[in-house]
């Protein structure tokens, strides 16, 4: 099955999918009060993105989701690179990582608000818990699974610890760092949209709060669209920055020593 078959078929599907969804609702089986029309939410959409005002909103959560999704990255790599590497203390620090692990983020939003405030950077704190752990558990099991041979031999050639951190260890950790970073995107986004969801006065998070608090199930599904729509195109991004670096891996692997 080709591309372009492929392509058809989600066509096919999603047409389908919205189509009777609309058929359902013009023909009363579908309670409009809980599951608006597609051509309803359409039309909200439609109308947001005529506003001028709407892209202030955007910004705001784009901003919040950008940096919550970087620092919890940064963070995420540096501690699981530095856990992989150090067994003892990963040893030492095991229960206090999986004591942090286990509380609801949903949990730790107020605390964050009665810190930072409502704020922009209540809402990047809450994205930061909620992309790190899954960036901190890939980072360090890709650096404990570098091959002990390839190891072996790095440090018989005279690699000292920067030479193998930069030619062993993170090569070998990249996949499973680029794979916990097309995760993270989602993470990102959801706590940058519960922080707003909770306590604000601006972004997509309070559109869908406000829509909620008036019973709009129009406003919901249209916010909830455009989030849908939000994170496919970082995620689209993300998948041409990953085929650049995964063939720049492969140009170097293949250049002759």
């Amino acid at each position: 099955m080709n591309v372009m078959t492929e392509r058809l078929i989600q066509i096919v599907l999603l047409v389908a999918i919205i189509g009777g969804w609309q058929l359902g609702v013009a023909a009363g089986v579908i309670d409009v009060f809980f599951f608006p029309a597609p051509v309803d939410i359409f039309e909200q959409v439609v109308s947001w993105v005529a506003d001028v005002r709407f892209y202030s909103h955007v910004a705001i959560t784009l901003t919040e989701t950008v940096l919550g999704y970087l620092f919890g990255t940064a963070l995420g790599v540096a501690a699981g690179v530095w856990l992989g590497l150090s067994r003892s203390a990963a040893r030492i620090l095991d229960p206090f990582i999986k004591g942090l692990n286990a509380i609801p983020r949903v949990v730790l939003a107020p605390i964050f608000v009665l810190w930072l405030g409502l704020g922009l950077w209540s809402k990047v704190a809450l994205a930061v818990t909620l992309v790190f752990f899954v960036t901190f558990f890939n980072a360090m099991q890709g650096v404990r699974e570098v091959n002990p041979v390839v190891l072996s031999n790095a440090r018989i050639l005279g690699g000292n610890r920067r030479d193998l951190l930069r030619h062993v260890y993170f090569p070998a950790a990249a996949s499973w760092i680029l794979s916990s970073l097309r995760t993270s995107v989602g993470f990102a986004v959801v706590g940058a949209i519960i922080g707003e969801y909770l306590g604000s006065s601006a972004g997509l998070g309070y559109l869908i709060a406000q829509a909620e608090g008036n019973f709009d199930a129009v406003g919901v599904f249209a916010g909830i669209l455009i989030l849908a729509i939000f994170v496919l195109i970082i995620d689209s991004i993300l998948d041409i920055a990953e085929k650049r670096l995964i063939k720049w891996r492969t140009s170097a692997a293949e250049r002759p020593a």
